[in-house]
């Protein structure tokens, strides 16, 4: 193998580790503060949470449209989704059974596939993602936010509210050292990944659906799983629909508002499958209220055999 290679994946590692110890860093400082604010848990998984550990995808995706790599800005946002929805719940199912909040059942993966939905009409209308649409996309997920904020407030006394973990001081100074972590690793990342690619032939949208998008998603998985080992199921669901909402509405949105994402006809197939995943935990969440093993087994079966596809398409 070429030198030259070998310095890029240990670049793509390193930028890895920031990534991750970065959201990590990000993730503590951010809870601390929505405690010391005493914001319930559920709404932490869902906003302060899922927004930390979509981090490195809003790096990766916003770095990419500065840079001109579109197609790894849209690709990477794509896989981080199936892989959150398919081997983060899927995972975590098969540990033990995920039960669901009926605000999150109705309320919360109900935005979650119109927005999945949205996306996709914009796609299929321009063929591309405009500054204008991203523009909407970047309103949309401010006003689920104050919605979030309202209900919260709404709710007071009837939710957990954590213990902060770390003073105001700390908490402001892992916030500032994560989000260095995030940008540096997101370019990191970026660079290395698209060198990669191009030095092995490989497409970047096929980069960006695979080594990047799951990659980008540890985080995720990481959170998810320490968070179900402390029988929190809650930061679980919360964690994979908002970073999915956050990936939609914050990452594709600041990336196109930058500089309009055109799309590659063939990832057509992968924004579909995109929506058909999303109504399919819909379902299963709908039918029982839960996520159950058998269920875990259909999620991770679906992304091996999308990631099969994925790697013999190109």
């Amino acid at each position: 193998m070429d030198a030259s290679i070998i310095l890029q994946i240990v670049l793509l590692i390193v930028g890895f580790v920031f990534l991750i110890k970065g959201s990590d860093f990000f993730v503590d400082g951010a809870s601390s503060i929505a405690s010391i604010l005493k914001i319930p848990t559920i709404i932490v998984g869902l906003t302060i949470v899922a927004f930390g550990t979509s981090a490195p995808e809003a790096a990766v995706s916003i770095t990419s449209s500065l840079t001109g790599s579109n197609a790894m800005a849209v690709s990477n946002v794509i896989g981080s989704n199936l892989f959150n929805m398919l081997m983060v719940i899927g995972i975590a199912a098969l540990l033990g059974d995920l039960l669901m909040e009926k605000s999150v059942l109705n309320k919360d993966l109900p935005f979650l596939v119109a927005i999945t939905a949205l996306f996709a009409v914009f796609i299929f209308i321009g063929g591309d993602i405009s500054s204008i649409e991203g523009i909407i996309l970047l309103v949309i997920l401010i006003a689920y936010v104050l919605y979030l904020i309202r209900s919260a407030k709404k709710s007071e006394g009837s939710d957990v509210v954590e213990k902060p973990k770390l003073t105001l001081p700390k908490s402001i100074i892992f916030i500032v050292v994560g989000l260095a972590g995030i940008i540096i690793g997101g370019d990191l990342v970026v660079n290395s990944a698209s060198d990669i690619a191009i030095a092995l032939g490989m497409s970047e949208t096929l980069v960006g659906l695979t080594i990047v998008a799951i990659g980008t998603s540890l985080p995720e998985l990481v959170t998810s799983i320490t968070a179900l080992k402390k029988g929190e199921n809650q930061i679980v669901i919360g964690n994979v629909i908002g970073s999915n909402i956050f990936n939609i509405l914050f990452v594709l949105g600041a990336s196109s508002a930058i500089s309009a994402i055109p799309l590659d006809s063939s990832m057509l197939i992968d924004v579909v499958f995109m929506i058909l995943v999303t109504i399919l935990c819909f379902i299963f969440g709908k039918t029982q209220e839960k996520y159950d093993k058998k269920e875990g087994i259909i999620l991770v079966a679906l992304f091996i055999i999308y990631m099969a596809f994925a790697i013999m398409r190109n």
